[in-house]
């Protein structure tokens, strides 16, 4: 068994001339929360929509839970959640007629659990779909994609939009439940502020090209922010290619380094002048997108 719930090789999705995922390679540990970061129309929704074969690759592949996401069956979705932002629901009916629908399709529908998550999602379920509010709706598209406790859940967005308060319900009830199961999700986002608690692994994708993936730890072991003291002005030239984000002042340098390694760095910083004191930290998870961010803008104006 492969210790990844998804694995894609070269992954490639075109509209016409423009490639919207181009040549991804991501995996996603067993067990993990993953968050997939990347601005808007970074290229997340269509990798997400290639993993549960709502979109088929132009190129390349997807493995799910061991499965090429292009045969896929419905026995292998009765192990996979998925939650759009953008996903209908039968507005005709109430939340709880439409979980009893839903029901019949899921084996391992669990009615017990079902009551558990709605205790704590708190989902009206006596309301027509059509009378809740948004926030409403994607708790419930929750509760019906995890009722069935799915091996792998796949959330596309499920923050956008929604006040801070159900955003907050969302994410402490997603810690709570996913914390007590044997499950892997994958979190696709532009709102860090929510994935940063609830991710130990992260990937970002800008321009439809995968930038890293790696484990939260990892992450900030190389992502840090570093403060330089001169006893004189440093005198800038070419500055390592790991380097972003630098601001020079009068005897200090503030740069973010990407490939952290303090014995590299000193080096570094030594053929700018006679180096006082090096100061560092780890980025969040939140500085970490920022900084990647205008990094690949950066270099896509240049």
């Amino acid at each position: 068994m492969s210790d990844f719930a998804i694995q894609t090789e070269n992954l490639t999705r075109s509209f016409g001339k423009l490639d919207a995922v181009h040549a991804l390679n991501l995996e996603v540990p067993h067990r993990s929360i993953y968050a997939f970061l990347g601005p808007n129309g970074a290229g997340k929704s269509t990798t997400l929509s290639m993993l549960v074969n709502a979109l088929r690759p132009s190129s390349g592949r997807a493995l799910v839970l061991g499965r090429d996401s292009t045969c896929l069956s419905a026995q292998d979705f009765t192990r996979i959640g998925y939650v759009a932002e953008h996903q209908e629901l039968p507005d005709w009916m109430t939340g709880e007629e439409t979980l009893k629908f839903l029901q019949t399709f899921y084996p391992k529908w669990d009615v017990t659990f079902l009551q558990k998550l709605q205790q704590t999602l708190d989902v009206p379920l006596g309301r027509r779909v059509r009378h809740m509010s948004r926030g409403e709706q994607m708790k419930l598209r929750l509760l019906s994609s995890m009722a069935y406790r799915p091996e792998l859940l796949i959330l596309d967005e499920p923050f956008s939009g929604l006040d801070p308060s159900v955003r907050d319900d969302l994410s402490s009830g997603l810690l709570e439940l996913v914390g007590e199961e044997d499950w892997t999700v994958i979190l696709a986002s532009h709102d860090v502020d929510e994935v940063e608690r609830l991710a130990d692994h992260a990937g970002f994708i800008h321009q439809g090209r995968m930038q890293f993936s790696e484990g939260l730890e990892d992450l900030q072991r190389r992502f840090r922010r570093v403060t330089a003291f001169f006893t004189a002005k440093p005198v800038l030239q070419e500055t390592p290619s790991t380097w972003s984000a630098v601001e020079s002042g009068d005897r200090q340098l503030r740069f973010v380094d990407e490939a952290y390694d303090a014995a590299t760095c000193r080096a570094e910083l030594e053929k700018l002048g006679p180096l006082e004191d090096v100061e560092e930290r780890p980025l969040t998870l939140r500085e970490i997108f920022i900084a990647a961010s205008r990094r690949r803008s950066i270099e896509v104006r240049a």
